[in-house]
């Protein structure tokens, strides 16, 4: 897996990939990244890569130019290309997603800054459109991250135990159970009792249900459905 980073600020999203779990992934070869930076694509020659927008309105928008020509090279070096660009309007990311999309070769995320990106370039080249939450950010790259981390959990390899995959929240449509780490009591808070006497087959049940109750209380639709 390969993820291509289309961005004006590489420096906001390379320190991600420099420590624990994504760091190993990368130096054992099943990750990897890269950059492209549309102001090495301007023909602008202050090397700007915004304008205002047509119409009116407040801001700046990034231009088609600089990203048809960074989108182009991209798609030309590497045929596997699979283009996403994080937007605030679009549909939600989900779990589901992330490990539909562990099976690709590349994906590219282009990150938006200023007031967006101009619509004609998103109508070209993007393959799906994701939102990570009903809010606004100042750019795509926290947004680009954050799927570029949920994607590579479910990269073969990358995680130690892959068993761990199986248990964790949005699995089998449910939240994951609570977990307790040693020591059994502190500062008079205990761990639950069933946990502490070794019958796997109630413990499993007992995680079921604490699943079951957290889901309804946190995602109260998803536990109708």
């Amino acid at each position: 897996m390969k993820f291509t980073f289309v961005t004006l600020f590489p420096n906001l999203v390379e320190p991600y990939f420099q420590d624990s779990i994504l760091k190993r992934a990368v130096d054992s070869n099943f990750i990897s990244y890269e950059f492209y930076n549309p102001r090495d694509f301007t023909t602008n020659k202050h090397l700007k890569v915004d304008k205002q927008m047509v119409g009116g309105g407040a801001g700046m928008l990034m231009t088609c130019q600089p990203l048809f020509d960074c989108l182009d090279k991209i798609k030309e070096e590497n045929e596997d290309a699979y283009i996403i660009f994080p937007l605030a309007a679009a549909k939600v990311f989900r779990q589901n997603d992330a490990k539909r999309l562990a099976k690709k070769k590349n994906i590219v995320f282009v990150s938006g800054r200023y007031e967006g990106i101009d619509e004609r370039v998103i109508e070209k080249y993007a393959n799906e459109v994701f939102s990570v939450g009903e809010f606004v950010l100042t750019g795509g790259e926290l947004p680009s991250l954050i799927m570029s981390d949920a994607i590579s959990r479910n990269v073969k390899g990358v995680l130690g135990n892959a068993q761990s995959l199986d248990v964790e929240s949005y699995e089998n449509q449910l939240l994951e159970a609570p977990s307790f780490a040693k020591p059994e009591i502190f500062q008079n808070l205990s761990v639950v009792k069933e946990f502490l006497k070794g019958n796997h087959s109630k413990i499993s049940d007992l995680k079921n249900h604490m699943s079951k109750c957290k889901t309804k209380y946190y995602r109260p639709n998803k536990e109708k459905r």
